[in-house]
């Protein structure tokens, strides 16, 4: 049932498609403009206002890097710069708080994330679905997706394939 609002709402909605490796939502603010980009999977574009000014502050680039990458089965969360052992990591479901939680036992890392697909459509989360791997100071964390999610996809990219999109940075916006 949720699934199917969650679909009419998309094929109600405005849509701009850039073919990048960004899925990334926008809505409105609280006053009814245009609020900031959320990005839900894959790595944010970095400034390069930042790259080129040194006296920047900027964050340590040994700390761990949180972000997602979903293949065509599985949603998927990779977190770099992770040095642990596979065995100190602690990957566990949170159903009534729908979030996932990962910790070390020797707590250098802890991170609670929720899988906004399934909020969405008002999914469970089901823990049989989690696992995780480590290699490379990197631990990679898979959800395998529900076979609701993957009809809905499915779905959304018959849809999708219907606009016209672009590889170019430069879309055409209307301007006021």
């Amino acid at each position: 049932m949720a699934v199917q609002s969650w679909t009419a709402l998309l094929k109600a909605s405005t849509k701009t498609a850039l073919i990048h490796d960004v899925r990334k939502w926008r809505s409105k603010s609280t006053l009814k403009g245009q609020g900031p980009w959320e990005i839900e999977v894959g790595e944010p574009v970095p400034s390069t206002v930042a790259c080129l000014e040194s006296d920047v502050i900027k964050e340590n680039c040994s700390n761990p890097v949180f972000m997602r990458k979903d293949t065509k089965t599985s949603f998927l969360w990779r977190v770099r710069n992770l040095p642990y052992p596979k065995e100190v990591y602690n990957i566990s479901v949170e159903p009534d708080q729908r979030c996932c939680i990962i910790r070390t036992n020797n707590k250098k890392y802890y991170k609670k994330f929720n899988v906004p697909d399934l909020d969405r459509s008002q999914l469970p989360l089901d823990s049989s679905a989690l696992n995780f791997t480590h290699a490379n100071n990197t631990l990679i964390v898979s959800y395998k997706k529900p076979k609701e999610i993957l009809t809905l996809e499915h779905e959304l990219l018959r849809e999708l394939k219907k606009l016209k999109g672009t590889n170019e940075g430069d879309v055409d916006c209307k301007t006021q």
